[in-house]
């Protein structure tokens, strides 16, 4: 009696582990870790972002201007993508008005596809060190970019910040902004507020897509993105060929493989690309904003 007792119990934990691991599974629902068509229908709308103001959001730390007052009718985004290699878009991006570029993404032997004109330059604190240790490819080559440092507060304010005012000291044509502690924190209630994820508890870290994305809304009054991939790009069937994650980076890692790790992964934090993609994608009406390299439908 006592041995068909244990083995039904047994039989029951083993089905009950099965379920608990198909729910598991099945939450994750392809590519996406967010079962994000549901939530987005509950979340709460944020604020129109041109009503932000920046220069409450990005504080000076050297050059001639105290505030962020740049205003563009139009801009480009040109994203660190393997996307752009072999596109000849150097030219137009150089015509346009306003140019944005992110962390290290350099200019210099790529200039044929991606041009080297930068008004703005977006930078994570984890990329600060690579852009200011080579200040010939992003200061001095570009003289005329603002950059935009971000990161936690804590971060910024104890260390990189005087790393900055440093290489300011001995670049004196140079403009930098850090985003401020506040805007650090509506960053994150954005993303909360699109997704209906904290990013905290969800162990989601924005990324600088992300940042550079709204900084472009409030900036610009149209933005074109360049080599940026639509959501649904990385679960087509066959799936697209495989290419660097970043055009200056031939022996790195596969964009679609990055992609897809990231939005995936629950253990540890991790940057939820393809949830950021939707969220740009619900944006583009809405901020006028158009894709292409490749064109999103």
């Amino acid at each position: 009696m006592s041995g068909s007792t244990s083995q039904r119990a047994a039989a029951l934990g083993v089905l009950f582990a099965l379920i608990m691991l198909l729910i598991i599974y099945s939450s994750g629902n392809g590519s996406e870790v967010f079962p994000y068509s549901r939530l987005r229908g509950r979340a709460r709308r944020p604020a129109d972002l041109k009503k932000w103001g920046v220069k409450s959001g990005y504080l000076p730390v050297c050059g001639n201007k105290q505030t962020l007052t740049t205003r563009c009718h139009q801009c480009v985004i040109v994203t660190s993508s393997s996307h752009l290699l072999g596109t000849h878009l150097g030219t137009a991006i150089d015509g346009a008005e306003c140019t944005i570029r992110m962390n290290d993404a350099p200019t210099t032997g790529y200039s044929a596809d991606v041009g080297n004109k930068t008004s703005f330059r977006v930078v994570a604190h984890s990329s600060l060190y690579r852009v200011l240790k080579r200040p010939q490819e992003f200061v001095n080559k570009t003289p005329e970019t603002m950059f935009i440092f971000w990161g936690p507060p804590t971060k910024m304010q104890k260390s990189l910040l005087k790393i900055i005012q440093r290489v300011c000291a001995s670049f004196p044509n140079m403009t930098a902004y850090v985003v401020s502690p506040g805007r650090m924190k509506q960053f994150d209630d954005l993303f909360r507020g699109e997704t209906g994820k904290d990013r905290e508890k969800s162990r989601s870290w924005l990324s600088t897509g992300w940042f550079t994305m709204v900084i472009a809304v409030e900036l610009c009054d149209a933005i074109h993105v360049y080599g940026m991939v639509p959501p649904s790009y990385c679960g087509r069937h066959p799936p697209p060929r495989r290419l660097p994650y970043h055009y200056y980076e031939p022996k790195g890692p596969d964009e679609c493989t990055t992609y897809i790790h990231n939005e995936r992964s629950r253990r540890g934090n991790h940057h939820r690309f393809i949830t950021e993609k939707r969220v740009f994608a619900s944006w583009a009406s809405l901020y006028n904003i158009t894709f292409s390299h490749p064109t999103w439908t």
